[in-house]
């Protein structure tokens, strides 16, 4: 091999070897979405601007939802979504009294779902859980092969054998619902507990069931759509492929109550698994000063 020949030889040799190194030692920049705290950080962010500050936020928002999908697009394109269900004026209607309307499915493709009340202290059901079961019995009867999901945990301050879930099946069962068809969800104590617990056990045990519907308080229903909806978006392997789907709701018409659009701020924060500052909103001790001003 001459000198010529013997000098490219070591440059290719080189090369290859500088080449072959780099490859070991570069690495790709992280992402925003290898970050979970990052991209928890943003959610917070939409849902405390939004329950803080109502449409005024919708700038901001935006802006956070492209940052979101710039990072995670899955996560973006979710939370767009469950962010345009909240923000809708057609959440949580029509609202309708007493028992479920005409024209949901015969058959136990349809569940269901009795959101829970916290209990008296002996562990007696208190009049607003008893009024939104008669609801669900109506409910029931109109609808005999639908499943009923009785949800609700221990809330019973002075009786840990009680919970919500418990007592209300029990009292179905004394009106004549069979037993079968009475689904027990007695974990939860939050109404976004109630959509991610319930959520479990349908899509594990009850794959007939496609369609739920809501059963509450006139001023709860709203609430526990959006979070039945929003479970179900989260949990979906892509947008429009969701299990469960929430198509109606019956309502005792309550005297009073109401929840805050912070409230449900909360409740979405609980479902992307910030449980902490979740019920730091729902104890009123979320300090929303740490946001940026609005613009």
């Amino acid at each position: 091999m001459n000198r010529i020949h013997l000098y490219r030889f070591i440059s290719t040799l080189l090369v290859i070897c500088m080449l072959f190194l780099c490859v070991g030692c570069q690495k790709e920049a992280p992402k925003a979405s290898d970050d979970p705290k990052a991209l928890e950080k943003t959610v917070e962010e939409i849902a405390v601007d939004y329950g803080t500050y109502g449409a005024e936020a919708d700038n901001r928002i935006q802006t956070l939802l492209k940052q979101l999908s710039d990072a995670d697009q899955s996560a973006g394109a979710r939370w767009t979504e469950i962010m345009e269900i909240w923000t809708s004026p057609a959440l949580g209607t029509p609202l309708h009294y007493d028992v479920l309307p005409d024209g949901l499915p015969e058959t136990d493709e349809l569940c269901i779902i009795v959101l829970g009340f916290q209990l008296n202290p002996d562990g007696t059901m208190k009049e607003e859980l008893i009024e939104r079961l008669t609801v669900a019995l109506n409910s029931a009867k109109k609808y005999p092969n639908a499943y009923i999901v009785c949800t609700g945990g221990g809330t019973a301050a002075e009786n840990p054998s009680a919970s919500e879930a418990g007592e209300m099946a029990k009292w179905l069962a004394a009106q004549g619902i069979a037993q079968d068809r009475i689904i027990v969800e007695d974990n939860s104590i939050t109404t976004a507990q109630n959509a991610i617990f319930t959520y479990d056990i349908l899509t594990s045990l009850y794959p007939s069931v496609k369609k739920l519907a809501i059963v509450s308080s006139d001023y709860h229903i709203a609430t526990g759509e959006l979070l039945f909806k929003a479970e179900a978006i989260l949990r979906a392997n892509a947008l429009g492929n969701e299990k469960l789907e929430v198509i109606s709701n019956a309502a005792w018409k309550a005297p009073s109550g109401s929840l805050s659009a912070m409230f449900q701020a909360g409740a979405l924060i609980e479902l992307f698994g910030d449980v902490e500052t979740a019920f730091e909103i729902y104890y009123d001790n979320y300090d929303i000063h740490g946001l940026p001003p609005l613009h």
